[in-house]
């Protein structure tokens, strides 16, 4: 169930905010293609050397979120970002959406740091932070549509059940994870979990500060 759009028309403002992540995103992806190896080993997130010296590794729990693995890790990121982002930051927004963004892309990072400490493996990717872009979207606009390609087929489902499924299938390869070597690549699932998790609350909070 690949999403393709959504319903835009409420949308009040233009999400230059969101439409500048995806410029920065793919721009460090270009870095990391021309730099190889020793650019994504300086500046990917990784767990033991983290811990080893905290401060030293402090910018690269930024940096990270602004990397991929590949043509296709960024470009599925990046259609994410596109479809679900600017109705996130018109809600938010211009920079309560980026410090919202950073903030998710953080806690993404440190969920999949403390079920994997002693990891030497790179971290890197945008997913964690869009996780909380989801998360943020499934509470504030949970009716709206999201047209999605299903087989051959597009067709239109309620946000709720796109993002939702989305996270069932999240949360479910994360805790078949659970048990695996800590030195295995993969997908980082507890990040998507950990960052779809911050962006729901951090929306709850607003959505209830708006209320009162």
């Amino acid at each position: 169930m690949m999403p393709l759009g959504d319903d835009d028309s409420a949308r009040k403002s233009f999400p230059i905010v969101n439409y500048a992540l995806i410029i920065l995103n793919i721009l460090i992806f270009l870095l990391e293609l021309s730099g190889g190896m020793p650019f994504i080993e300086k500046w990917s997130f990784v767990p033991s050397r983290f811990l080893s010296n905290p401060a030293a590794g402090l910018p690269t729990l930024f940096s990270s979120m602004f990397m991929h693995g590949g043509f296709g890790h960024l470009a599925g990121n990046m259609l994410y970002l596109w479809i679900f982002g600017d109705n996130v930051e018109d809600r938010l927004g211009k920079i309560p959406y980026l410090l919202f963004y950073l903030a998710c892309g953080i806690a993404a990072t440190l969920s999949q740091l403390a079920f994997n400490v002693t990891s030497s493996v790179p971290n890197l990717g945008a997913s964690g932070a869009i996780a909380g872009v989801l998360g943020a979207y499934i509470l504030m606009f949970p009716g709206d549509k999201v047209r999605v390609l299903i087989g051959s087929a597009i067709t239109e489902l309620p946000a709720l059940i796109v993002i939702g499924f989305w996270f069932f299938l999240q949360f479910i390869s994360g805790v078949g994870t659970l048990g695996s070597s800590a030195n295995e690549g993969g997908v980082a699932y507890m990040a998507h979990i950990g960052g779809f998790l911050a962006g729901l609350l951090m929306a709850f909070v607003f959505v209830g500060r708006g209320k009162r």
